[in-house]
């Protein structure tokens, strides 16, 4: 008889989100996102963190201050992350799975990407001007999002 606890494809895909979110160094917000094709093969991984050749220890990761020594405008986000890491020709189709709903800016690149469905962990941002923005423009795309509900499931990795 076959095993039937198996992670579920939205378990498995929210799960690969959540592991990358773990490479982020932000000490305030890990966030971490899964590019998805239609055949639910991973296309491409994504975290939130410094673009290539800007060290993480040499900008700032404050939340709070002037803008210029603040994270805001520096960190690569996860979900712009994950489209910029893909090596293939098209992302038509596909779905992202992200452990936060994205921005406004990370929502423009993933309507632009051809993605059809964001599958999104966390909306602790809801009330924000970005994130209402991000949901109009989900809309009026037809890009479908849903908030994934977590299974009453543990996982141990033991690295």
């Amino acid at each position: 008889m076959k095993k039937t606890d198996y992670l579920k494809w939205d378990e498995y895909f929210m799960g690969i989100a959540l592991l990358s979110a773990e490479r982020s160094k932000d000490p305030s917000t890990s966030v971490g996102a899964c590019i998805v094709s239609e055949a639910n093969k991973i296309l491409s991984v994504g975290y939130n963190g410094m673009p290539i050749g800007c060290s993480d220890d040499d900008f700032p990761w404050e939340r709070e201050g002037e803008p210029l020594k603040t994270k805001y405008l520096y960190v690569c986000h996860a979900e712009l992350n994950a489209l910029l890491n893909y090596t293939g020709t098209s992302l038509k189709g596909s779905r992202i799975y992200t452990t936060l709903f994205p921005c406004n800016e990370c929502t423009k690149a993933i309507i632009q990407s051809g993605i059809k469905k964001v599958i999104y962990l966390s909306d602790k941002y809801h009330e924000t001007d970005s994130t209402i923005a991000s949901k109009n423009m989900l809309r009026a795309a037809g890009v479908e999002f849903e908030q994934y509900i977590p299974a009453d499931k543990k996982i141990t990795l033991d690295l």
